[in-house]
This record gives C-alpha cells, structure tokens and sequence, in this order.
C-alpha cells in the first residue's frame, strides 16, 4: 500500500516543476500570486490568456517574466488604430538577388506573444490576430 508508482513520481516531479515555475516568475512580479498561477495554467494548458487590468498593474511584467522563466522567444504587439494585418502576421518580400519572394514572419510567430490594447486595431487586424489563434 505504501509504494509509489512511476506515475506517483512523475507527478511529483511535475508538481515540482510547477511550483518552481511559479516561484521564478514571483521573483520578478510580487503579490500576484492568483494571477501567476493562471498564467502558468494557461501555459501548461497551451491555450490563451485575457488579462484586464488598469495600467501599471504587472501584466507585460507577468508575460516576459513567464517567457524569461522557460527560455521561450516573447514578443510584445502594441495594437494602434493604423496596425497593418500584415505588421503582426509578417509578409513577403521581394529578394532582387535571388529572384524570389521570402516570407518575414511577423510578432505572432513567437512562442509567447503579448498583444496590448487589441480594442485600438481595426477590425481587419483584429480579425488577422483572431486567425492565428
């Protein structure tokens, strides 16, 4: 009855993960203890985060601190009333040397992409985000 299981070990082991996941990014972001765990739920979730807050409250801190802490590529999209579809999803380019047209990839091609004020885009741009999504 006492026998630990590979499985009881592994979650274990990921428990721990966790816990020092969380750990690392408080260190850069204090008393938003509530907020760091859904953020690291969201990331092990692989889904989505909303965050709505006032200005000033930790949110950019949160989501470069949790890119720094598993050493993932972060890029932050400022939405603007004249932010092109093609500013956040990249575009190709006409390479004269080569004779050939080469894909830019935009901020959207990050592993952890922060994207501020998305009500300021155009509806065409916000549709772009939605897309990638």
């Amino acid at each position: 009855m006492g026998e630990t299981t590979g499985t009881d070990s592994a979650a274990s082991a990921a428990d721990a993960s966790v816990a020092a996941l969380i750990e690392n990014v408080e260190r850069a972001l204090r008393g938003k203890r509530g907020a760091v765990e859904l953020a690291v739920t969201a990331l092990i979730a692989r889904g989505h985060l909303l965050i709505e807050d006032v200005p000033g409250t930790g949110k950019s801190t949160l989501a470069r601190a949790l890119a720094r802490s598993i050493d993932a590529d972060f890029r932050r999209i400022q939405f603007t009333n004249d932010l092109l579809p093609a500013d956040v999803l990249g575009l190709s380019v006409w390479s004269q040397s080569e004779e050939v047209f080469r894909f830019q990839p935009g901020p959207i091609f990050s592993d952890l992409v922060l994207a501020d004020e998305i009500n300021r885009a155009t509806p065409r741009t916000q549709s772009g985000l939605l897309e990638c999504m």
